[in-house]
């Protein structure tokens, strides 16, 4: 199934915006670094919402296999595909002709860039201060003109709405124009679904992007990249963490691709269950 973008709640993508895609019930847009940057700088000039996340198949999986998670990914605004698996399925099955995918660390420099040349400031949400202190230095060394008005670490704990309201008060406070948020998937994606209404600038959940550009954790080398194989290289650095991530999902999203081919799998009920408030921070 391929919808537009919606376009209800104000910031949203605007309406030449690319098609969205179904893959495994999870709306995903069949977009590029080009026009994912453009949609950021639109909202961020207009100083206007805008929820953009990079899925990989883990984040699809956690949309696929859970309704009120599917609920939250399909009401943000801007779901781009992170991982070469997904690139794959839109352009097996719905013909997007995508050439490359979204990557989220690829796409966090380049927004940056954007950023630094049209004196946008930015934030960051998430992970921990000291990543978040070798977040800076390195950036600022690699984008000499951006400008970083606050970073902010995680509290690691699930947050009431009184606390939830003060964090959005202070992001929205301090002067950013776009934020950036490393909290993990799915936790990110849950907290810019429950943040939508509550930050006036486009939001970015970028995964371990703040780990990368930290200089925290190895990227996997541009050939294994290319060829979708960055799962075994993070399997091999990370194993304890993520084994049962890549050994469980991965063969399962192939099952249910192969079957949502074959016409096999039934498209998720339209009227999915509304989502609890996790108030996670």
């Amino acid at each position: 199934m391929s919808v537009p973008l919606h376009g209800e709640r104000k910031g949203s993508a605007p309406a030449a915006a690319p098609l969205r895609h179904e893959v495994l019930g999870v709306r995903i847009a069949a977009t590029d670094y080009e026009r994912a940057c453009a949609a950021v700088r639109q909202a961020a000039l207009a100083g206007q919402p805008l929820t953009v996340t990079a899925l990989a198949v883990h984040g699809v999986m956690t949309g696929a296999l859970d309704a009120e998670h599917r609920h939250r990914l399909n009401a943000l605004d801007l779901v781009v595909p992170d991982g070469q698996p997904v690139r794959w399925a839109l352009n097996l099955l719905f013909r997007a002709g995508l050439s490359e995918r979204v990557y989220g660390p690829e796409l966090t420099l380049r927004v940056c860039r954007m950023a630094a040349a049209q004196g946008l400031p930015v934030a960051f949400y998430g992970s921990r201060q000291e990543v978040l202190d070798d977040l800076r230095a390195k950036l600022l060394q690699r984008i000499p003109g951006l400008k970083i008005v606050a970073m902010v670490p995680s509290r690691f704990r699930c947050v009431d709405r009184a606390e939830q309201a003060e964090i959005a008060a202070s992001l929205s406070a301090s002067g950013a124009r776009i934020l950036f948020v490393g909290l993990g998937c799915p936790r990110q994606e849950t907290w810019l679904y429950e943040h939508r209404d509550l930050i006036p600038m486009p939001m970015l959940a970028v995964g371990a992007a703040f780990d990368f550009h930290a200089g925290r954790l190895p990227q996997a080398p541009p050939a294994m990249q290319r060829r979708g194989l960055e799962w075994l290289f993070r399997l091999a650095s990370e194993p304890r963490r993520l084994w049962r991530r890549y050994l469980f999902l991965n063969p399962l999203y192939i099952t249910l691709l192969l079957l949502q081919a074959a016409g096999l799998r039934r498209a998720p009920p339209p009227n999915a269950p509304a989502p609890k408030h996790l108030g996670y921070a």
